[in-house]
């Protein structure tokens, strides 16, 4: 007796962003922008797979860290249909280093700013 599976791809719009906490129009942006997949039904419907509303709400995190929706895409481009811990992790990893470097860049800045240099100069 073997076991009915249920495809992967079962959520719509509207669930995806309930369980993300976003409004659908949002999930059609992420959408449109590479950072998760649909696929179509026969009557053209977006239905998404169990691992979208985790990858919205990473990519909120990725987004306060100060990545775009194209890096983010990119970030993303590597992960299995249904990432485990092994890669969520990695993809922390990678937000760290990022969040990092841009704290880095923001205290040179902060550093130059109050240097008595003339603005005008800090921002050749």
């Amino acid at each position: 007796m073997s076991a009915i599976t249920q495809p992967l791809e079962v959520l719509t719009v509207s669930e995806v962003a309930a369980e993300s906490g976003v409004a659908p129009s949002a999930v059609r942006f992420y959408e449109k922008h590479g950072v998760i997949n649909a696929v179509r039904t026969s009557g053209n419907q977006r239905r998404f797979d169990e691992s979208t509303a985790c990858r919205i709400q990473v990519a909120k995190l990725a987004q306060r860290v100060g990545l775009s929706v194209r890096e983010i895409a990119e970030l993303f481009d590597d992960l299995p249909a249904d990432p485990g811990p092994d890669e969520w992790g990695a993809i922390a990893g990678r937000l760290v280093i990022e969040a990092e470097e841009r704290v880095a860049q923001l205290k040179a800045r902060l550093a130059e700013l109050g240097s008595g240099a003339k603005l005008c100069e800090i921002g050749r």
